[in-house]
């Protein structure tokens, strides 16, 4: 089975923040304790100075959140990094296949706050990919 999907607003991202961020149950009912991904790796490239894509790949993946989740922290650790203390999502594509996880995600990095909705402080994400046991790049 074929899954895509695409995160381009900043009402979509609320909702998969708000679904990762659940304690007690996944948002589809499943206990999070039954939650055993396997995070597969990291691929960056940079695009164009302050533009940078990030290819994730996973098993075990209960939603596109979990994929999208993944890349948010490879791009938080990414801005840390270089330097910098914020990111902005520009984009995020998820696909699966025989239970093969991949995302293909965009975000800028700078060193300011930059303009938009979906900014994330790299620390703040960075530490909540920790403590919720999703690796960085």
């Amino acid at each position: 089975m074929m899954h895509q999907a695409a995160i381009r607003t900043g009402f979509s991202l609320a909702l998969l923040g708000g679904v990762s961020a659940c304690v007690g149950t996944d948002g589809q009912g499943l206990d999070r304790k039954d939650f055993h991904p396997e995070y597969l790796g990291i691929e960056t490239i940079l695009l164009d100075g302050d533009l940078v894509n990030f290819k994730v790949e996973m098993r075990g993946a209960r939603s596109v959140a979990d994929v999208a989740d993944y890349a948010k922290c490879a791009a938080a650790q990414y801005a840390l990094i270089r330097g910098y203390g914020f990111a902005r999502h520009v984009r995020t594509n998820v696909d699966e296949k025989d239970g093969l996880w991949r995302g293909d995600a965009v975000y800028t990095v700078s060193k300011n706050l930059p303009r938009g909705r979906l900014t994330l402080d790299a620390e703040v994400v960075v530490d909540n990919c920790k403590a919720d046991g999703i690796p960085t790049v």
